[in-house]
């Protein structure tokens, strides 16, 4: 049975299509409920933080010591530019 409107794009199709005028879906790719949840090559296991290591390689962090170091430099550079201006 023909739809009015394409499921798969929304464009109106005539009463005797038999296929979609802009997408060209039709019975066996778009408008039966198999075509649409029939096998689409999906995975039940796919494990997306394994993806994400093995494509992108272990997540380093910022060494500890960083931050104090970051720290210190601005106590430094507030003391200097209070010395400069006061002084």
């Amino acid at each position: 049975m023909t739809p009015e409107t394409c499921p798969n794009c929304g464009a109106d199709v005539p009463r005797s299509a038999r296929a979609c005028p802009e997408c060209g879906s039709d019975e066996e790719t778009g408008w039966s409920e198999g075509a649409a949840y029939g096998d689409l090559g999906t995975r039940d296991d796919f494990d997306y933080d394994r993806f994400v290591e093995r494509e992108f390689g272990k997540k380093t962090g910022i060494p500890e010591g960083i931050h104090r170091f970051w720290w210190a430099i601005t106590i430094l550079l507030i003391a200097a530019f209070i010395k400069l201006f006061v002084l």
